[in-house]
């Protein structure tokens, strides 16, 4: 993977609609193309996403995942949208990390509700190579019971990637967050390039990348493109890319940001789609404030990933019966293993 983007020469016309046309042989996506996209009419927009997507998945079929967080709250990080900060006063409490069998009575209660994948969150900035240790044998356990894995642990080191893989981990998360010019107003402990050595060495260690970000930071459309560009533009892009809208949590430094457009956050599922054809493009975190018309047209813009269950790690989550009645209503059908 590399750390930066290769910018290509974009040799079509600027108007808009070449403009959204420009991948290269070498698929490097440009930010300005990737703002094209954006600046396209939603009906062409959402056309087009669901052309891409047709082409490469069922239109009608959506992954479930389970996240359950099994360190929760006291991390030393910053970052400004986090209620698991220790630096912020937002109720949460910090906890020890979950003894295994209650994370395999979870992922057991997760694979009889139809869950395929089932992911694991820790509140640390890196953890120490004991405390991979206890989540590799979490790992293994629930991978015999024939679930797919994803864990979200912070920053690794080379050896424990490494040591997560001999475990049979199939998903490693790390985001983004947003694009590198504006990641320094949300973060500062941790560094752009941090994120993107510890998503080098997932990937040299032979686990799935999970990597996406977050809208309503208070970013700008260019920067919403910078970071799609960020993910469209690695060696490999993703795997799996899940976009969150941000959830607003008292206590945090986002906590008055000013709502998105819930068009605007559709957009964004559609140019992650278009840039990343072969990725699971993931309708995450901010679902819950989402009524089903907005949820309708993310699946339309080409989302076939969602999490299920009521809590994202400590956020709320629309409950697996309102999951299921929408599901119906728009004949959508969960992926089997």
């Amino acid at each position: 993977m590399e750390s930066q983007i290769t910018w290509v020469e974009n040799k079509k016309a600027n108007s808009p609609a070449n403009k959204a046309n420009a991948v290269t042989d070498t698929t490097r996506w440009r930010v300005e193309a990737i703002e094209a996209l954006f600046a396209l009419p939603f009906n062409d927009l959402i056309f087009r996403a669901q052309q891409v997507h047709r082409e490469n998945f069922d239109a009608n079929t959506v992954q479930l995942s389970t996240l359950l967080s099994i360190k929760t709250g006291g991390c030393p990080e910053d970052c400004g949208y986090c209620p698991q900060s220790a630096k912020y006063n937002t109720g949460v409490e910090a906890e020890k990390l979950m003894p295994i069998d209650e994370v395999l009575k979870a992922a057991q209660a997760a694979k009889d509700k139809g869950a395929t994948r089932f992911c694991m969150g820790a509140a640390w900035r890196s953890p120490k190579d004991h405390q991979v240790e206890a989540v590799g044998e979490m790992v293994a356990a629930v991978k015999a019971m024939g679930l797919e894995t994803c864990v979200t642990l912070g920053m690794l080191k080379e050896s424990q990637a490494k040591q997560l893989q001999e475990a049979g981990l199939d998903y490693y998360n790390h985001n983004l967050d947003t694009s590198p010019d504006f990641y320094g107003d949300i973060i500062s402990t941790r560094t752009y390039q941090d994120r993107l050595d510890t998503l080098d060495h997932v990937r040299d260690a032979g686990i799935k990348v999970c990597c996406g970000g977050i809208v309503g930071l208070g970013e700008t459309v260019t920067q919403r493109a910078g970071l799609i560009a960020q993910l469209a533009n690695m060696a490999e892009p993703p795997e799996s890319v899940p976009i969150n809208n941000l959830v607003k949590v008292e206590g945090t430094p986002l906590a008055d940001n000013a709502e998105i457009d819930p068009l605007d956050f559709v957009r964004t599922i559609a140019v992650a789609r278009i840039t990343m054809p072969g990725s699971f493009v993931r309708l995450s975190a901010g679902r819950e404030s989402m009524n089903e018309s907005t949820q309708a047209l993310c699946f339309l813009a080409g989302a076939n990933s969602i999490f299920y269950g009521e809590k994202l790690l400590v956020t709320d989550n629309p409950e697996l019966e309102r999951d299921t009645r929408l599901f119906e209503k728009l004949g959508l059908k969960r992926l089997e293993n």
